[in-house]
């Protein structure tokens, strides 16, 4: 069987050309090859020998998720749906602005945290991604967004900037495969993104907390949602196993090696349940030895979520007692809304063959 190449970071690659008997610095040239010039025919490959581009085209191959459609926003926004086989897609969303370009990718096919308000906790886990699913990702971005070089010319343009691991799936629950596509993500001979461009967000996997802090600090994003284990379990399940305080320390111990010297606390506003004045005071009251900002996230609806999203007049008024306590805080512009590729809206194809789907709408009529 073939080796798929794009599931080797660095150190893999080294590792692979040793055992078919080539330097390591063939590793470094076939970074270069297959994630700054797009290419995946061994034959363009021009300055590797033609034995070696021969033995490659028997032993290996560069194979990536296919694109089975690709919708564009009214605001820019673009959202391809990528198969991962059996049935199974998973969804990668491109959010231009003036001076930036972000992709949220995916880690998993399917979530099995089932926090309530997300549409792709609704339907259950399926698998993890391979390292090549997660950094395909990447690479049929830019080069869908036309920013890989050719055969001769590198890439000079870099539409995707920035990388949030907030995607279909909890990225810490899928740690080896995440953290080797992060690699990737920040090696110089691959995509050359520093660790303050590249956020990993997490409902809040205590001991994969720490793991990340040790193996590869880039930014952490934390899915905190409420002010108390009352609430955040209804909203978060995993809290009932990390509850807040456990996690809220696992940021102070992150912070150290963080790239950023904050944690970004994400918050999604649910009307009438998480979004009053007291909640926010009894936020500032929770967060106030850590150094954070809070990213106010507007609900995004999706079919039986049983949530609506919260008024303007709510978010400004939470806005401020938040603002009043200095704490820098930022409401999520909602975008892609028109092709169901905002914030909590991933689920594409994903089977649910967990039922979680028929589960809940039977327990919500009963």
């Amino acid at each position: 069987m073939s080796i798929n190449l794009l599931n080797y970071d660095g150190k893999g690659l080294v590792d692979f050309c040793t055992e078919i008997g080539e330097k390591p610095f063939r590793a470094r040239q076939l970074l270069r090859w297959i994630h700054q010039f797009g290419i995946v025919d061994f034959d363009l490959m021009s300055d590797l020998a033609k034995g070696l581009r021969e033995k490659l085209a028997t032993r290996a191959v560069i194979e990536l998720p296919l694109i089975m459609s690709d919708y564009a926003a009214a605001d820019g926004t673009h959202k391809w749906l990528l198969s991962v086989g059996a049935g199974n897609g998973i969804e990668t969303v491109f959010i231009p602005e003036a001076n930036r370009g972000t992709l949220c990718v995916s880690s998993q096919v399917g979530c099995a945290l089932a926090c309530t308000f997300c549409s792709t906790g609704k339907q259950g886990f399926n698998r993890n991604l391979t390292v090549a699913e997660i950094i395909g990702q990447l690479w049929i971005a830019n080069k869908m967004l036309g920013t890989c070089g050719d055969a001769t010319k590198p890439q000079t343009r870099k539409a995707v900037t920035n990388v949030v691991m907030m995607g279909m799936g909890e990225p810490l629950a899928n740690f080896e495969n995440v953290v080797t596509a992060l690699d990737l993500m920040l090696d110089d001979h691959a995509y050359g993104l520093s660790r303050r461009r590249v956020t990993v967000s997490t409902s809040g996997l205590v001991p994969a907390i720490d793991r990340l802090r040790e193996r590869c600090p880039v930014a952490l994003a934390v899915s905190l949602h409420a002010p108390n284990d009352a609430l955040r379990d209804q909203l978060v399940p995993i809290n009932k196993k990390y509850p807040i305080r456990e996690l809220l320390a696992a940021c102070q111990r992150y912070l150290p090696a963080a790239p950023r010297d904050f944690i970004t606390f994400e918050y999604v506003m649910l009307d009438g349940v998480n979004d009053s004045v007291s909640h926010a005071r009894e936020l500032v009251k929770l967060v106030q030895d850590i150094p954070c900002k809070f990213n106010l996230i507007p609900f995004n609806s999706f079919s039986d979520s049983g949530y609506k999203r919260s008024s303007t007049e709510a978010v400004k008024m939470f806005r401020d007692v938040l603002m009043h306590a200095e704490l820098v805080t930022t409401v999520r512009k909602t975008r892609g809304d028109d092709i169901a590729a905002a914030c909590g809206q991933l689920a594409g194809q994903v089977k649910d063959k967990t039922h979680r789907s028929a589960r809940l709408k039977v327990e919500t009529t009963q």
